[in-house]
């Protein structure tokens, strides 16, 4: 494996992403009211700009609220 590999950044999916927003807002580490950049206390500094990349090319502003990336959810003790 070359050193260019071991040093490039993850690729981020928005399905990856919103898994992972989705977990930490499940374990209480995030509110859904939180803008988007807290996300980067989370991600590696390395991997933050293609993270930034996807969320942008998804029309997504890191101002934006962390519930605007978790898709509907369903309350079962309404």
């Amino acid at each position: 494996m070359s050193v260019n590999a071991l040093l490039s950044p993850v690729e981020y999916s928005l399905d990856v992403i919103k898994h992972e927003v989705l977990h930490l807002v499940q374990k209480g580490i995030i509110s859904r009211r939180q803008p988007m950049y807290v996300l980067c206390e989370y991600i590696p500094a390395r991997d933050w700009t293609a993270f930034e990349r996807e969320l942008e090319k998804h029309e997504y502003n890191l101002r934006d609220r962390i519930a605007d990336l978790l898709d509907c959810e369903r309350w079962e003790n309404d």
